[in-house]
């Protein structure tokens, strides 16, 4: 309480003591005394206070003191504001009284504030002005009062909404559960009755929404009540009604009529007219319907009540209970008589019984009145009769047909001579008629095209496209297509603008891909030396310098790009100007041409070298000299060096065909590692992404198959838990482990995870074969028939053992292992997979690896062995998977080469190599070229004698260049366009070569069909064309030739090719007729037939010129996605150089001193434990080289430090300090994670981790 002056103090007990007394004037006056510091007081409501302030006294059996009074005279100034507002009916003054703080007042509601008005203004009329001012509690009752009123009617509302809501979704049971609320306050509802509620709620609603014309109108309280009260109503009559029709029905087939009558009777049925006279005709008619209606073998108890709004009651004649909904069809009785069948035959017999007392009643008047109406008929029947027999009817016929025939005889007599003598005019007036009939039908025909001019149009455009489909169906599909088919797409052949600049955009992407991949190889190897430096960083094997010295160089590279470091200028170095510089470049140029092309070399070359060599000489030289496959000609040539070099490695290194899995095959490897990169990426991630995934979102994954491992977390856990040392040894072997039903349990749920996972993995890899890269599968299928041809013995089990280990083994299986590694999930950089998902996989992988070899578990694995069955299965379809992955197309038909590809090409193939990777080819070419070509008169030797001696880099480059200031001028980068020495394509008109003749006769040839009309070969060769079309010729080439000299080098066309295809028309048919007379020489045209192979050869190039237009977009599209592939990495290993960035430079800040000052702080408790106590507690498992009878002069001081998480252990021994250890929460939990039960403290100190948590947790962490 705070310090109170004298003054306050007197002026509280004068209020006391005036309180006392009882007396309201003298206990207001002492309350406005402002010595006593209380709020405002009102003296027209003395006797308030005086009252509530007694009564409070009294309550605290003493005086009030300051505090007590200032809280108790406010809240009563507010309740007497309260009061004085509702006198005067304010309502804005008593909502401002009545919110204020002071008055204390629990759940007030601002929307419910005139309902609270009205409240009290009415319990201030009811107690009227005798009885004084309402009190604190009358006020606090009344809002509550109110509340619960609101809360009634809001629920109430609710629940008339919620079955509004029920019958519009049509759901009878959501009706019923709408009406059962309390809210609703609805009475008598009953759970049998629900769909009959549904049903006349729903018809009530769907009229009050006709008859209000708002779809959304819904019905009300009283309309609910109506509806439930007609349902139940309906319900009783329908029960009373199907109970006296089942009595009826019984009494029936007991035979009794007087029964029968007297059921009939029972006015709960309501049946009409009943006559007790009839009461055998009753029980007669009604037998014979039951009869009629009878099934023989019919049981069911269930029968209808139809109602009048066409519904049903059911009802049961065994347990004489009824419902509305409709039982199964089979469940119906259909012999039981109904209400309305029971009502017509009672209607018959009654109508039929006063029919008969009406008869016996006027017998003789009937008899009477039938005879006369008899008599009546027969004789007017016999007056007419008399009547036609009478006249003369026939002859009354004759008269009139022989005048009718006279008369139309004269007519047309007189119509035929009028005919032939008007004959001519006759014909006149017919060709007028029939003139203006045609011209009628021609105008109205002329104004429907007209009018569908549009229609017309499409309909011709229609049918000449589909002339031109034909056409071009012909000349893909005819064996010998026709030549006026064949010059229609000879324009085809035409090298066109967009042509030439798809060509120059191709070669551009190809190039900017491999610059691509070289930069994001560099940078990755500097990423992993840079990860390499952490480790050892981490292990204290190099210093911090060295780490900051690295990232520093990362960082540059990353600004300049790094292949930008590698590119050489085209004005230096090989493609100076000089000629000895041009002649190296070419020489280069046709050498590397010819590795390219003939693989023999390089296969043999890869055996020739070291094994430790073979891996770096593969991705330096060789992925560089087919540009990494980036187009279909390098890919398939990459595809015939592996298959010649895995040929030549199969048979020269391979005993039987075990020796694949178990040597590890150059070839195999370096194959695997190439597809599974790049484009190889993309599909695993196609293949395992969502499978992978879907592990890796699953927190709860715990895949352990180790019996050792699944009863070392038992312990840990039972001990994390309980807090006690477990009585159980911890290290046991398997069987041991297995003796323990809680093991057991355990592994056969991981078990039963690990058959699930591994099913959804195999269902993956099995459905996703055509995603498998082609160069993975083709090889599949070398490997597999050169096996098979080596080995014909060996068993086709053995075989797809081999295949499988590759599709599995070494392409997917690592993929599965480590996906992280090879990008199939999105990892953030510098974070990792959890153990627990690691482990997972790896089991997955192991069953899978399993399954693919055929392996089944035996020796340690006892335990797994009940998985062999599953093993075998999955071997089976493992060999149906392998088998589909081997049946892919011969690379030739897959990329559409051939042997005169090369030869009609537009752009010569190009190169990006290294100036070391140059230099170190030709050096291991000059060092085994004995080896790789034995023959002297092999053209590799020739080339290499070109070449001479390796140059050094300075020779190569220039060293204009050499001194740029380059770490390592090796990584240099050059281009060659390679061109082939031995090409048969001459410079003069001979043409000695077979393949550059006709290729120059076909360009020729198809030249002339475009400009030549002729309808045959011979008259195109022999006749002149007209001379406008040997103008449209001469233009074509003369934009043939200003094309050809604007193209860059590689797009240039060869020479010969080019001079041919510009000679003037004449000429060609000269040149063409004299190449012709050479190849027919040759054997192969012949003249016999026409020319038409020469024909079928334009045919097949047309074709194949449109497909390479395909593949050349498709491949462009596929660059350019490649590109966006590169540079998403780039950026990734740009983000991985920040990451390792910023991890070094927070060790810098860790080694930089502190800036704080060690201020004298509050020190924090610590716990003080001998060893001898740690040990009893069971966190201490030993020492080593102490006995335990000295653990007692050991003392551990466990002191929190200033960060959360972080405890100094201090060891003494006999009072002096030995060693400090900073011991980490979160590396205590990492480690009882991982499964790890002892750790060491100090390197000597063995400690329980479970057991070390549970005392820190207890003592610090409070848990």
């Amino acid at each position: 309480m705070p310090f109170l002056t004298s003054a306050v103090l007197r002026a509280v007990w004068k209020i006391n003591k005036a309180i006392q007394r009882g007396v309201a004037a003298d206990t207001v006056k002492e309350l406005m005394c402002p010595e006593a510091q209380l709020p405002q007081v009102y003296p027209f409501a003395s006797a308030v206070y005086q009252q509530e302030l007694a009564l409070l006294q009294k309550q605290q059996q003493g005086e009030l003191d300051q505090e007590e009074l200032f809280v108790a005279v406010e809240m009563l100034s507010a309740v007497v504001l309260i009061n004085r507002a509702l006198e005067a009916g304010d309502a804005c003054t008593f909502w401002d009284n009545l919110v204020n703080p002071a008055t204390g007042l629990a759940q007030v509601e601002e929307e419910n504030a005139q309902r609270y008005f009205d409240a009290l203004v009415k319990v201030q009329q009811l107690r009227g002005t005798h009885r004084g001012f309402l009190s604190w509690n009358d006020l606090q009752a009344a809002v509550s009062q109110v509340n619960a009123q609101v809360q009634e009617e809001t629920d109430q509302v609710l629940a008339i909404s919620l079955i509004n809501e029920a019958l519009d979704q049509g759901c009878p049971e959501k009706t019923l559960s709408a009406l059962l609320l309390p809210a609703a306050g609805l009475e008598d509802v009953s759970l049998p009755v629900a769909p009959r509620y549904h049903h006349l709620l729903v018809a009530a609603k769907r009229q009050k929404a006709q008859k209000t014309g708002d779809p959304g109108a819904v019905l009300w309280l009283e309309e609910i009540r109506q509806g439930v009260a007609r349902a139940n109503e309906d319900t009783n009559t329908a029960q009373r009604i199907a109970l006296g029709v089942a009595a009826i029905n019984q009494a029936i087939k007991e035979g009794k009529a007087a029964q029968t009558e007297r059921v009939l009777r029972n006015p709960n049925v309501a049946l009409r007219g009943i006559v007790p006279d009839c009461a055998k005709s009753y029980q007669q008619a009604l037998e014979g319907a039951a009869a009629k209606k009878h099934r023989p073998g019919d049981t069911a108890f269930w029968v209808p009540r139809d109602m009048k709004d066409g519904t049903a009651y059911y009802f049961h004649l065994q347990t004489f209970q009824g419902t509305w909904e409709r039982p199964p069809s089979r469940h119906l009785n259909a012999s039981h008589l109904t209400w309305e069948e029971i009502q017509s035959v009672i209607t018959k017999v009654t109508a039929a019984h006063d029919r008969q007392l009406l008869w016996k009643a006027n017998v003789g008047f009937v008899i009477k009145l039938q005879a006369r109406l008899r008599g009546f008929l027969v004789r007017q029947k016999f007056a007419e009769s008399s009547h036609f027999l009478r006249t003369l009817l026939p002859a009354v016929i004759k008269i009139q047909a022989h005048w009718r025939g006279y008369r139309q005889r004269k007519t047309y007599q007189e119509r035929l001579q009028y005919f032939k003598a008007n004959l001519n005019a006759i014909i006149t007036i017919q060709a007028w008629a029939r003139m203006w009939a045609a011209r009628r039908q021609y105008l109205r025909r002329l104004r429907y095209f007209q009018k569908n001019v549009d229609s017309v149009v499409k309909i011709q455009a229609f049918f000449r496209a589909r002339k031109a489909r034909d056409d071009y169906r012909m000349l893909v599909h005819a064996r010998h297509p026709p030549l006026s088919v064949v010059r229609k797409f000879a324009h085809l052949l035409n090298q066109s603008q967009e042509d030439f600049s798809a060509e120059a955009e191709l070669l551009r992407l190809q190039e900017e891909v491999v610059r691509k991949i070289r930069s994001n190889q560099q940078l990755e190897q500097d990423l992993n030396l840079m990860d390499i430096k952490i480790g050892l960083l981490v292990k204290n094997r190099i210093t911090l310098q060295e780490v900051v010295s690295h990232c520093k160089k990362l960082t540059k590279k990353n600004k300049e790009q790094l292949s930008d470091m590698m590119i050489l200028d085209k004005q230096k170095g090989l493609k100076s100007l000089s000629r000895e510089k041009r002649q190296k470049l070419e020489a280069y140029q046709h050498l590397f041409y010819l590795l390219q092309t003939q693989p023999i070399y390089l296969a043999k070359l890869i055996f020739q070298m070291p094994q430790n060599k073979t891996t770096k000489f593969m991705e330096g030289v060789i992925f560089s000299l087919y540009n990494y496959a980036s187009n279909r000609r390098e890919a398939y040539l990459l595809l015939q060096l592996f298959r010649t070099a895995l040929q030549e490695e199969i048979k020269s290194k391979v005993e039987q065909p075990q020796d694949v899995v178990t040597g590890n095959p150059t070839v195999v490897r370096l194959v695997v590692r190439f597809y599974r990169n790049g484009r190889g990426q993309s599909a695993l991630q196609e293949i395992l992404g969502k499978v992978i995934q879907d592990v890796l979102e699953d927190r709860s994954v715990s895949i352990h198959t180790d019996p050792v491992h699944i009863y070392k977390s038992w312990i840990n856990q039972v001990e994390a838990q309980t807090g006690q040392r477990s009585h159980l040894p911890y290290d046991v072997t398997p069987e041991q482990a297995l003796s323990h039903s809680e093991v057991q349990r355990r592994l056969d749920i991981s078990l039963r995870n690990l058959l699930a996972m591994t099913e959804k993995f195999f269902v993956a890899i099995s459905s996703s074969v055509d995603h498998i890269p082609y160069g993975i599968r083709y090889m599949a299928k070398v490997l597999k028939t050169t096996l098979e041809t080596k080995f014909p013995n060996a068993t086709e089990r053995d075989i797809y053992k081999v295949v499988g280990n590759l599709l599995y083994y070494r392409f997917l299986n690592p993929a599965v292992v480590a996906p992280d590694a090879f990008d199939i999930v999105a990892m953030a950089a510098g974070s990792s997979l959890a153990a627990p998902q690691r482990h997972a996989l790896g089991a997955v992988a192991q069953l899978l690896q399993h399954a693919a070899a055929g392996k089944v578990f035996s020796g340690e694995s006892r335990h797994l062995r009940i998985l062999n069955g599953y093993l075998e299965d999955l071997h089976h379809k493992f060999r149906k998977f392998i088998c589909r992955a081997c049946r892919v197309p011969e690379p030739e038909e897959r990329f559409a080469i051939d042997e005169y590809s090369d030869m009609v090409a537009v752009a010569k193939p190009m190169v990006y190599i290294t100036v070391g990777e140059l230099i170190g080819t030709h050096r291991l070419l000059l060092e085994h070229q004995d080896q790789l070509a034995p023959g002297h008169q092999d053209p590799l030797h020739q080339l290499l004698e070109d070449l001479g001696e390796p140059p050094t880099i300075t020779d190569l480059i220039g060293d204009h260049v050499a001194t740029d200031g380059h770490e390592d001028l090796s990584r240099l980068e050059v281009s060659l366009t390679l061109t082939n020495k031995f090409e048969g394509l001459e410079t003069d008109a001979d043409h000695n070569s077979t393949q550059s003749l006709l290729l120059s006769t076909k360009q020729m040839l198809a030249d002339l069909i475009q400009f030549h009309p002729g309808d045959s070969l011979e008259e195109i060769l022999t006749s002149s064309a007209p001379r406008e079309h040997e103008e449209a010729h001469h233009r074509l080439m003369c934009w043939r030739q200003a094309c050809d000299t604007q193209k860059p080098e590689p797009l240039q066309r060869r020479h010969s090719l080019m001079a041919h295809s510009l000679l003037p028309l004449a000429e060609k048919q000269q040149r063409v007729l004299r190449n012709l007379r050479r190849l027919q020489g040759l054997g192969l045209v012949r003249a016999n037939d026409c020319y038409q192979g020469l024909v079928d050869e334009l045919a097949k190039d047309i074709c194949n010129q449109r497909r390479h237009r395909q593949r050349r977009k498709a491949e462009m599209l596929r660059l350019r996605a490649t590109l966006q592939g590169l540079d998403a990495k780039t950026i990734f290993y740009e983000e991985q150089g920040d990451y390792y960035n910023q991890y070094t430079q927070a060790c810098l800040d860790h080694l930089a001193p502190n800036p704080r000052s060690s201020g004298k702080g509050k020190k924090q408790p610590s716990l003080h434990y001998t060893a001898a106590q740690l040990l009893e507690k069971g966190v201490l498992v030993e020492i080593e080289d102490l006995p335990v009878s000295h653990f007692r002069n050991v003392i551990f001081d466990i002191t929190p430090g200033d960060e959360a998480g972080r405890f100094a252990v201090n060891a003494k021994f006999l009072g002096v300090d030995m060693e400090k250890f900073q011991l980490h929460y979160q590396d205590l939990l990492q480690l009882q994670y991982e499964g790890v039960a002892v750790m060491k403290l100090f390197n000597k100190a063995k400690v329980n981790v479970n057991l070390l948590i549970f005392l820190l947790n207890k003592k610090f962490l409070r848990k």
